[in-house]
């Protein structure tokens, strides 16, 4: 059984995702053993709900290495799942190919610091972009600049707010993450 922690910063959405997943096997021989938060969030209710170890660790300059003395040693892969705190780079380093993260765009375009959430969805539609999505990547210490695992795409209406592309984008993001997943533990 593959073991994974996983760090969010909001409502859990992609975490509830792939504890679906892992429960309906279609994310295969994983199990969840810590889901860390960085802000007071409901992610932290999702993981106490079912059962899951879960810690809050304060924003901050020691983020970072309080994060590295709770990971279990025995982790195989750590999933960013709307986990906005920036890490340190030896941390980085250090689980080189271990972790991942979903990012709102189809990287390269519209990555990098700040860039999150509707920020992303409203310099898509500020630069008049055909087409948007979601990636599935490796977490280096370059925001966002990790090798792509799997992206999945959305084509933009004229019409279209941040509202509109980001309720989109979130199911581009629950059908690719599982797979993602998968294919990162599983080879």
């Amino acid at each position: 059984m593959k073991k994974i922690t996983i760090l969010v910063s909001g409502s859990g959405t992609n975490l509830q995702r792939i504890i679906d997943c892992i429960e309906a096997n279609e994310i295969q021989n994983a199990k969840i053993n810590l889901v860390v938060a960085d802000r007071e969030c409901f992610g932290l209710e999702r993981a106490a709900k079912h059962q899951i170890d879960n810690v809050l660790i304060p924003r901050g300059k020691a983020f970072s290495d309080e994060l590295d003395k709770i990971i279990p040693k025995d982790t195989d892969l750590i999933i960013l799942a709307g986990f906005l705190s920036i890490l340190k780079s030896d941390f980085c380093q250090k689980w080189d190919k271990k972790m991942i993260n979903i990012h709102p765009s189809l990287l390269p375009k519209f990555g990098g610091k700040g860039m999150w959430g509707h920020h992303v969805h409203e310099a898509v539609i500020e630069a008049k972009e055909k087409e948007s999505g979601a990636t599935v990547h490796y977490v280096t210490s370059g925001v966002d600049e990790g090798d792509i695992i799997l992206q999945g795409k959305v084509a933009l209406d004229e019409k279209e707010t941040a509202e509109s592309l980001a309720q989109k984008i979130h199911l581009v993001e629950y059908e690719i993450f599982p797979k993602a997943i998968n294919k990162v533990l599983n080879p």
